[in-house]
């Protein structure tokens, strides 16, 4: 995995298990790689693995069975979803119709793809 210097590791191994899920990498009540396991394959301290996979529980994405490990929650997909079209329409969309409009194309574009 090759990680993005403007953005925190751990928030970047977050949105990295986020599109598995929506790509259906990742199904609900699949088990995901152990801390230690994900971490040794992504070339990451386990710390920083721990603070993703707490995130992703805290958001109801994931969950922990105690002594088996992670799972997929079974509607991860929905809160995924949710969550990055919601960032979307925050954060990217406005720098999208900004520039859209700085370049003089109008939204008539879209019909055509």
């Amino acid at each position: 995995m090759e990680f993005n210097s403007n953005k925190a590791i751990y928030l970047q191994i977050c949105d990295a298990i986020c599109e598995q899920i929506l790509s259906g990498g990742l199904l609900p009540d699949a088990r995901i790689q152990s801390v230690r396991e994900y971490g040794a394959d992504i070339g990451v301290n386990p710390n920083t693995v721990m603070r993703s996979y707490e995130k992703l529980t805290n958001e109801g994405i994931i969950y922990n069975k105690r002594g088996i490990g992670y799972f997929i929650s079974p509607d991860a997909r929905e809160i995924t979803l949710h969550r990055l079209r919601n960032e979307f329409m925050e954060n990217e969309l406005p720098k999208i119709v900004k520039r859209m409009k700085l370049l003089g194309i109008d939204a008539s574009v879209f019909k055509e793809v």
